[in-house]
């Protein structure tokens, strides 16, 4: 990726994230800004972005803090230059096909609650409708 370096108000921007919820991301160490300016900002590059939008990606799932970092070392270790051993692949592997399952699990029930809600939009619209005056009574109806 890009080793071009970012400061975090473009970050917050690129990933629609608050500065704060980033800065929490680090203390927590979920992210690591890969660098920092001499004058002590932080710096960030593609990769990092990237691992804030997974984060981001897994929070309106229900992930817990510790589940994204659990995940997040799954994949930092299947994509780092280390050589793994075979069993080891699997197991990390297999992290990330429990994380998947969730995912969709969650995705599933987002959907459902979704269509109810729309549902009941379409409810409040239709009852709005049959009950709004008509055109005429609200004017009065004659002609002057």
């Amino acid at each position: 990726m890009d080793d071009r370096h970012m400061q975090i108000g473009e970050v917050a921007a690129r990933t629609e994230l608050s500065l704060r919820t980033i800065r929490h991301y680090e203390e927590t160490g979920l992210v690591i800004p890969s660098a920092r300016s001499q004058g002590g900002f932080r710096l960030y590059t593609e990769t990092d972005v990237a691992r804030l939008m997974v984060i981001r990606r897994m929070k309106p799932l229900g992930f817990t803090l510790d589940q994204m970092r659990d995940l997040l070392d799954a994949t930092d270790r299947l994509d780092g230059d280390a050589a793994l051993d075979t069993a080891e692949r699997d197991a990390l592997l297999q992290r990330v096909r429990t994380y998947h399952q969730a995912a969709a699990e969650q995705v599933g029930k987002l959907r459902t609650q979704l269509a109810r809600a729309e549902d009941f939009a379409t409810t409040l619209a239709t009852r709005l409708h049959q009950t709004a005056p008509s055109t005429g009574a609200q004017h009065g109806g004659g002609t002057s």
